[in-house]
């Protein structure tokens, strides 16, 4: 119970107290005197405060004092070394500007002796090849003078090889005008003899395939002859000729020949295309059969689906 009731009271005066302190002079001089002792008198404070403060001062003047005598001290001291590094310089420069003169002497005396060496030993070898390139030149002078006597000698070989050369081919060129004459007169009779053989070729082998087919295989062979009057086929009107050979409703055309070019080979395709479009009848294939194929006729037939047969033994059954 006791203990409750101070609770109560502290708590009160707690509560209470800050505004009787305020408001109350009394009270608040009571206060002051129940807790003076432990605190200080401002006025001893005070006179404490300001006597710490010139003692302070004291000493921030008697250091300043102190270190103004040492910097000065310093100052001095810094002074004579430096004097004495400035003596110590330029007695080190003076040393070693003797040193390096006595150095450059040494090399432009070493130097001077090396000159010398160098300009005799080039001097020797001047001498040496001057020496040699004058062997070398009597040397080469008579190698040349060798050498043309060689080639005065090859030279009138030449002439006389040439002059000989120049003979033999007139002779030669004598020779060849007459062969040529005889070539002509020869060329112009195998030409005729030859149009004559292939034309005739044609025919017999044309009647001789006919004759076998017909009578040995049961194949219809007809020489097929129309007019192309546009010109569609060799560019103006012309007779056109192509052999049929008709098996089992099977329709070919052959075209025979002793030889065949290219040009050749186009105008037989134009005259298959001329007898498709007229007789409404599509050509199931198309054969050359020719001993002499031009080879520049072969890649046309290739692509133009033409059969081409130079042999017996290349026909297809």
């Amino acid at each position: 119970m006791e203990t409750q009731t101070k609770e109560k009271i502290k708590k009160i005066i707690m509560t209470e107290l800050p505004v009787l302190v305020e408001n109350d002079p009394e009270i608040r001089k009571f206060i002051l005197s129940v807790t003076a002792v432990k605190y200080a008198d401002k006025s001893k404070t005070e006179i404490r405060i300001d006597r710490v403060l010139d003692e302070l001062k004291r000493n921030r003047e008697a250091q300043e004092k102190k270190w103004i005598a040492w910097e000065k001290k310093e100052a001095q001291k810094w002074n004579a070394q430096e004097k004495k590094w400035v003596d110590q310089n330029k007695k080190q420069d003076e040393k070693w500007a003797d040193q390096i003169n006595k150095q450059d002497e040494k090399w432009a005396d070493h130097n001077k002796k090396q000159d010398e060496k160098w300009v005799d030993q080039i001097k020797k070898q001047d001498e040496k090849w001057a020496d040699q390139i004058k062997k070398q030149d009597e040397k080469w002078v008579d190698h040349n003078k060798k050498q043309d006597e060689k080639w005065d000698a090859q030279e009138k070989k030449w002439v006389a090889w040439e002059k000989k050369w120049e003979e033999n081919q007139k002779v030669i060129r004598e020779m060849l005008v007459s062969i040529k004459t005889t070539n002509n007169r020869i060329d112009s009779t195998i030409g005729a003899l030859g149009s004559r053989w292939g034309l005739h070729a044609e025919g017999s082998f044309r009647n001789a395939l006919k004759g076998i087919l017909e009578e040995s295989f049961g194949v219809k062979v007809e020489r097929y002859e129309d007019y192309d009057h546009e010109g569609v086929i060799f560019g103006r009107p012309d007779q056109v000729e192509l052999d049929l050979i008709i098996y089992n409703n099977t329709l070919i055309l052959c075209e025979i020949k002793s030889s065949i070019s290219k040009s050749q080979m186009y105008t037989f395709w134009r005259k298959k295309n001329f007898y498709e479009e007229k007789h409404n009848r599509k050509v199931n294939r198309v054969i050359v059969i020719s001993p002499m194929v031009d080879d520049n006729a072969r890649p046309v037939a290739k692509n133009l689906g033409i059969e081409v047969y130079s042999y017996a033994e290349d026909v297809k059954k």
